[in-house]
């Protein structure tokens, strides 16, 4: 279950609006992050290179982040996209990142998660803590039934977290994303809303 620490606040539509878990503040990221969220990227991409897709030269700059939290910002604003940056209490660094893509409502009500986090801070179960946070969030607040991740079946570390976080592994795709230059195979896992219940039509 959901550790009772957790508060959530009103709707993070509102950009002034986040999770708190511990000494952790999970929040929409938005287009005044572009330094804190290049960094974080600069600083760890020889760490996420063997997880990720091949990076443009641009996305590791303040420039290049501004564009793209540009188009972030119209994915929030019409519920396509969540993309939630992460911080620890008394610093303004971010030190990790969840991001929640490919939104289906009616009758899927299901997306993909996606997650990283900063090298130094591994093995604290922060990202656990944070994902739990945020998927409480998606069930509870946007009434989504199914969360979907897939991870490359020698990162144990991914494998960890995603168990811990209720997890279920549901298959295998061969040859499933295209990370660091290659075609990788992936394991299947999701984790499914037990409380759904239907939203109010508007």
């Amino acid at each position: 279950m959901y550790n009772a620490e957790v508060s959530l606040f009103h709707s993070i539509i509102h950009r002034s609006s986040s999770l708190k878990v511990d000494e952790l503040t999970i929040r929409l990221v938005t287009q005044k992050d572009a330094y804190q969220i290049a960094a974080y990227y600069q600083r760890n991409k020889a760490f996420l290179q063997p997880w990720e897709p091949l990076r443009d030269p641009a996305f590791f700059t303040v420039a290049g982040w501004e564009r793209r939290l540009a188009q972030l910002s119209e994915l929030h604003k019409h519920n396509l996209a969540y993309y939630f940056v992460i911080f620890c209490e008394g610093s303004n660094e971010i030190c990790g990142v969840i991001n929640f893509s490919n939104l289906v409502r009616h009758p899927f009500y299901a997306c993909h998660v996606g997650y990283s986090l900063d090298e130094k801070q591994q093995g604290k179960g922060m990202m656990r803590r944070a994902l739990n946070a945020a998927i409480r969030w998606l069930f509870e607040e946007q009434h989504f039934h199914r969360v979907m991740a897939a991870y490359i079946p020698r990162n144990q570390r991914s494998a960890a977290v995603l168990k811990a976080a209720g997890f279920e592994q549901e298959g295998v795709a061969r040859e499933y994303l295209l990370i660091n230059g290659r075609w990788e195979d992936h394991i299947l896992t999701a984790r499914v809303n037990p409380n759904w219940m239907q939203p109010d039509a508007s």
